[in-house]
């Protein structure tokens, strides 16, 4: 046999063959993981109402919990609930520093 038609079938000529994409942006997550013939996002698993969570992968468990992000309504609760979680009062006026 003539070694000029044999061919590797898993290396240089299969990688010509990639230029399909299964995979998109997700609108919820950014990650491209939205895979397109099954409409499921494969890191946060949108469209489900529930994010995507394993605790097998703590990693990613910690990569988007809780204060990874601004965090607009969690960064004020300290300090309101050290004044007791007060609505609708003024503060005490300050005494006024001698001269």
């Amino acid at each position: 046999t003539s070694d000029l038609f044999y061919t590797m079938t898993k290396g240089t000529s299969s990688f010509g063959k990639r230029h399909s994409k299964t995979h998109t942006t997700c609108r919820r997550c950014g990650n491209v993981s939205f895979h397109l013939q099954k409409k499921t996002c494969s890191s946060c698993g949108y469209p489900e109402a529930k994010m995507r969570r394993f605790g097998w992968s703590n990693k990613a468990m910690r990569r988007r919990t809780d204060g990874t992000g601004r965090m607009r309504h969690m960064k004020t609760v300290a300090r309101r609930f050290k004044n007791g979680f007060r609505e609708g009062t003024a503060p005490a006026p300050k005494a006024q520093a001698a001269n």
